[in-house]
């Protein structure tokens, strides 16, 4: 009994352990839910910014959600079809074209999600505006994960990741690119703007409760068998006393 009551507990402990650390990972992520809202806010209240202050070096986290101009004109020849994408419930894909400066630097402009047809696997790649462009959008840094999702193949790629995309199509690229809220001329009236995140907190927090709760059922699971095995020896040698005392 000793050994069982040993295992049960070693058992408990390590699957509480996991539990309690699965917890404090969704509170990990609720807090950066909530440095992104935060962030996301302050930046709308922000004057628009020219590119140029922004785009000083790799994009990172902190720099993400700033709403900056910029005018160039469009590379039709390198837009890409960026797939499985999603606007809320529907699914489809987004189209990345480079944009070029006058002063020749070149930024990947997301220019907006088409929806998936119906009559169709996908889309086709509409047309940039002709000539000049200038552009507002919000700041993004690149999207990380796999070569397979990052590199383009035949004008389609996963991720936005412009290192990876200027490398496969031969050009200089700023590391980050800008998710397009309008457009002077205006897009093909095809694509439509991608939306910002949703500004909630998710469901971290009840995710993260369930951990917790998950924790104390297995804690206090064990506890009643082992009050169980208690009770159960305790009748046993009571039996054992009676029986002895009617011989």
């Amino acid at each position: 009994m000793w050994v069982r009551w040993i295992v049960l507990v070693v058992f408990v402990a390590v699957l509480g352990g996991v539990f309690v650390r699965l917890g404090e990972w969704q509170l990990h992520r609720l807090d950066h839910r909530r440095e992104t809202n935060a962030r996301i806010v302050a930046h709308q209240k922000e004057p628009v910014r020219d590119w140029t202050q922004v785009f000083t070096g790799p994009i990172a986290d902190d720099q993400q959600w700033q709403r900056v101009t910029i005018t160039g004109t469009y590379e039709q020849q390198h837009s890409l079809r960026v797939r499985y994408r999603n606007s809320g419930d529907q699914a489809g894909m987004e189209v990345v074209t480079p944009l070029v400066t006058a002063s020749g630097r070149t930024v990947l402009i997301d220019r907006g999600f088409i929806p998936k047809p119906e009559d169709r696997p996908e889309a086709d790649v509409p047309k940039a505006p002709v000539g000049t462009v200038t552009v507002v959008g919000w700041v993004r840094r690149s999207e990380n994960g796999k070569t397979t999702a990052t590199r383009p193949v035949e004008g389609n790629v996963r991720l936005i990741n412009a290192p990876m995309i200027a490398e496969t199509l031969g050009l200089r690229l700023e590391d980050g690119y800008i998710q397009q809220i309008s457009s002077t001329p205006s897009d093909d009236k095809v694509l439509s703007p991608v939306p910002t995140p949703t500004l909630d907190e998710g469901p971290h927090f009840s995710y993260a409760i369930q951990w917790f709760v998950f924790t104390a059922i297995a804690v206090g699971g064990a506890a009643l068998l082992i009050r169980g095995d208690l009770k159960d020896r305790r009748k046993r040698r009571e039996r054992s006393r009676d029986a002895a005392g009617t011989v």
